[in-house]
Formats: structure tokens, C-alpha cells, sequence
């Protein structure tokens, strides 16, 4: 049975062991840990039940990870994005005044149409279409992404209004316990440990508990807190034309985030084939898909690719076994969530520091004497993280790489989805002026 499962898994092709693995999926878990208990919190604000969402999200990302893992076989783990919970949450249902019961009704709608599109053949053709130039800008840009988001949750880099970011309070307790986690990750980086980032959040969180920094208030939860949102979707209120536009920004934003995410993650363990194509990419859409759905009829946000997946891939995750790991994880977080909202954000925050500084290599590949890639790949390096969405730097680039293919005289007919998509991303930014 072992030799057999290594066989499915690649384990020989992609050079992984069984210890690795499992480590990686712990890795992952560890630095996405959080959104189980800041998805319900952020989807409370729309009058979700607090405890049903937990449940609702220990479920879904459980059943995408494994998903993912088992049929398409990457080391990627999904869960309720965050951005597209609190869209789901402040837009959608505050601003909007569409009950929460319609708006899981409009993602469980995006989901299908995500089938639909996968099915078809269409979601393939827009991965296709996008340039390879781009692969590696993509990549480096979900470095800076990761990085950012680690310095912002360290308080190491904080908003200011005069200057848009500033240097944070060094002496808050809570950022000097994630410089710490900083150093002590990156040193046992240097001394090659592949637990490196798992042993940094575990050493980084007892720091905090002897500092008195980490608050863990027992709670009971049972898995039937789910049935208050499951099931509760409203579909047929959503089919309603004025609903469209919400269908589209889910659709659209996950679309683009998980495409993204596949890049930068597939890019980081190199996982292309020497085509510099993504292997398996209908059983990875597929898989996003019917995780999108399972989250609507639990009673989520829409569930999509989790770029901390990131961090098992650099402790050295390479196969399905990692995602199946973390979903194991969340099965096991629906018991204990609590403790595992115990771990701060200053011991996890290092992490995605140091993965970021990893994934910046992929800068080296691009071609920056030739401005038709050199141009677009900084831009889309740049906005990534600036505009805090992988999918509106991605769109930015690649909008940028057909305009600078088209002013260049290198007008193709086999090219068409590029500018159509091209055309799809200009009109949506000044029809909306956002993604």
C-alpha cells in the first residue's frame, strides 16, 4: 500500500519521503491557522453565526485541501479567502443590504459557473493565455505579497496616513516577539533544518506564552454548530438580475487569486513541466470549484488557493500529501479551535517574512533588458502587493504585456484570448475603477 501511494504521489519524480511531507502540511496548517477563528469573525459583521462559521470553515478547508491533495495532487490547501469574506461581508451585505442567506446563494452561483467554466474548457485557455513572461513576475510578486503581509501583521511596518506605510512601534511587546520569531526562524534557516518554519512558530509561540502575550479562553464546539448556515443559501433570490454584478466579483477575483496562487506556489516547487505548463490543471480547477460549493452549503465565503501553502512548499512540500495533511489539520482544528487561535499572529508572521525572501529569487529569471517583459513584470510585481490583490497586479501585468505586444507590431490570430482577456481587465477597471 505504501509503495503504491508513493507511486500516485510521484514521490521518486518529485524527490519527497513521507517525514517531509507531513512536516510541510503542518507548516502550511500552522501559518494559515488563523483564518479559523478571523472568518467568523469578519463574516459575524454580516450576522453569521459565529460559532456555525467556524465550523463551517474548519469543514470546507478540510474537504478542499484533501480535495486538492487526493485528485490533483499539488501541495496547496484551500480555504475561505480572505478579501473575498469581507466583500462578502461589508459590500455585499452591509452595504448592499442583501441578506447573508441570498449572498451564499451568489457564491454557491460563482462555484457552478466556475464548473461550468472548467468543464468547458475556458478556465484551461485563460491559465494558457497567460504569458510565461509573467510566471516568474507573478511569483516574485506574491513574495512581496507574503512579505507585506508579515511585516504588517508583525507591526513592524504599520499605515500612515502622511506616508502610506511607516516603521511600527519596535518596543510593542507583540512586535518584539515576532523580531524574535524573525531571528530565530532565519538562524535555524541558516543551520538548513527542513523544520525550520514549523520549529520557529512553535518557539516563537512558547516565547509568547512566557511572555504573557498568548490568551487561550477554553470553548466547546460540536459539529452540529454547522447546521445554522448549512443549507441556509438562498439561490433563487439569487439568480436575480441585480445579483449579477456580485456573481461576477466572486467569480472573477477567485479566478484570478487561485491562477496566481497556482503560479506562485507551482513556481516555487517546481512543479511545471518542461513545457512550462501547469500538470493536471482541469483537476485543479475542478477541485477549487467543488470547494467553493461545499463552502456556500456549509455556510462560508467563497474558498479558494491559499498562497501560505507557500511556506509547506519551502519547508519541502512537493506532492498531494501536504494539502492532505493540512485538511487532516482543520478536521482535527474543529475540536480545538480555539487553541489553534491561541497561536499569535507575531509567531506566524516571521514565517511569511521568510517565504517571501524566498520567493523573490524568481526576480532572476525575468528579462529586464527587454522592456516588452521587463515593463509588465514590474508592474506586476509592484501592484501585487500595493494594491494588496494578487489578482489586479496580475491583471495590471498582463493588460501591460498586451499593450506593449500590440504597440509592438506582434499582432497574433493564436493570441486572441490574451487580448480578450486584455480588453475584459481594461473595461473593468474603468467601469468599476477597482477590482
Amino acid at each position: 500500500m505504501r509503495q503504491k501511494l508513493e507511486q500516485y504521489f510521484e514521490f521518486k519524480r518529485l524527490g519527497a519521503n513521507w517525514r517531509t511531507e507531513i512536516l510541510a502540511g503542518a507548516t502550511t496548517f500552522a501559518t494559515m491557522a488563523y483564518i479559523v477563528l478571523v472568518n467568523p469573525s469578519v463574516l459575524a459583521e454580516a450576522g453569521l453565526p459565529f460559532r456555525a462559521v467556524v465550523a463551517a470553515t474548519c469543514f470546507c478547508a478540510a474537504f478542499g485541501s484533501i480535495l486538492m491533495g487526493v485528485v490533483a495532487r499539488y501541495p496547496v490547501a484551500l480555504a475561505p479567502g480572505m478579501g473575498l469574506n469581507a466583500y462578502f461581508a461589508y459590500t455585499v451585505v452591509k452595504g448592499l443590504g442583501v441578506p447573508w442567506q441570498t449572498a451564499l446563494g451568489a457564491v454557491f452561483l460563482s462555484g457552478v459557473a466556475f464548473l461550468i467554466l472548467t468543464v468547458a474548457g475556458i478556465r484551461q485557455l485563460i491559465v494558457e493565455a497567460i504569458p510565461i513572461e509573467l510566471y516568474a513576475a507573478v511569483a516574485a510578486g506574491i513574495g512581496l505579497f507574503i512579505a507585506l503581509i508579515g511585516l504588517r501583521n508583525a507591526g513592524i511596518v504599520v499605515a500612515n496616513s502622511s506616508t502610506l506605510v511607516a516603521l511600527g512601534n519596535l518596543r510593542d511587546k507583540n512586535t518584539a516577539l515576532a523580531i524574535f520569531g524573525l531571528a530565530l526562524t532565519a538562524a535555524l534557516m541558516a543551520w538548513g533544518l527542513r523544520a525550520a518554519m514549523l520549529l520557529g512558530i512553535l518557539g516563537t509561540t512558547l516565547a509568547g506564552v512566557m511572555m504573557g502575550l498568548v490568551k487561550w479562553t477554553p470553548a466547546s464546539y460540536r459539529a452540529s454548530d454547522i447546521f445554522a448556515t448549512a443549507g441556509k443559501l438562498d439561490v433563487r433570490r439569487a439568480l436575480h438580475i441585480g445579483l449579477a454584478e456580485i456573481v461576477f466579483v466572486f467569480l472573477f477575483v477567485d479566478l484570478f487569486d487561485n491562477l496566481g496562487t497556482l503560479v506562485g506556489v507551482g513556481k516555487k516547487a517546481g512543479l511545471f513541466d518542461q513545457a512550462n505548463r501547469i500538470p493536471r490543471l482541469p483537476r485543479i480547477l475542478t477541485c477549487d470549484a467543488l470547494a467553493t460549493i461545499a463552502g456556500s452549503l456549509a455556510g462560508t465565503s467563497t474558498v479558494t488557493s491559499y498562497i501560505e501553502s507557500a511556506a509547506g512548499v519551502a519547508a519541502g512540500g512537493r506532492t498531494g500529501v501536504t494539502a492532505i495533511v493540512t485538511g487532516l489539520l482543520f478536521i482535527v482544528a474543529l475540536f480545538v479551535a480555539p487553541l489553534v487561535g491561541a497561536v499569535p499572529t507575531a509567531a506566524t508572521a516571521p514565517a511569511l517574512i521568510l517565504v517571501g525572501s524566498l520567493m523573490m529569487s524568481h526576480a532572476a529569471e525575468i528579462h529586464w533588458n527587454n522592456p516588452i517583459v521587463a515593463i509588465p513584470a514590474f508592474l506586476t510585481m509592484l501592484t501585487i502587493p500595493l494594491t494588496f490583490s494578487i489578482a489586479t497586479g496580475l491583471s495590471f501585468g498582463f493588460t501591460a504585456f498586451a499593450l506593449m505586444k500590440l504597440v509592438h507590431g506582434e499582432l497574433r490570430r493564436k493570441d486572441w484570448m490574451v487580448y480578450l482577456l486584455a480588453a475584459i481587465f481594461a473595461a473593468r477597471f474603468i467601469y468599476l475603477g477597482t477590482f
